[in-house]
């Protein structure tokens, strides 16, 4: 866990069960309501969530800080939001 992780996200999409690119379009539909500089923990069960998160945020200037599992079978995935 970074430490941007350890402070907590400004939101968390729960995308447990959703194929893609479900995911990464709910990841980007937070991360316009939210802004720049904002932290959003995306918790994810499809495998290519591993591949989608990573270059979504390499296309739209967002980083991804850390990644760990969730314990439940997902993945979460933190982005911190770019400008």
């Amino acid at each position: 866990m970074s430490a941007d992780a350890a402070v907590g996200p400004d939101a968390e999409v729960d995308a447990r069960g959703q194929r893609c690119p479900l995911p990464v379009i709910r990841l980007a539909r937070a991360a316009a309501d939210l802004g720049p500089g904002a932290l959003v923990r995306v918790l994810a069960t499809d495998p290519a969530a591993a591949t989608d998160v990573p270059a979504f945020c390499r296309m739209r200037g967002h980083a991804l800080v850390a990644t760990q599992d969730a314990g439940d079978g997902a993945t979460a995935y933190d982005v911190r939001v770019g400008g």
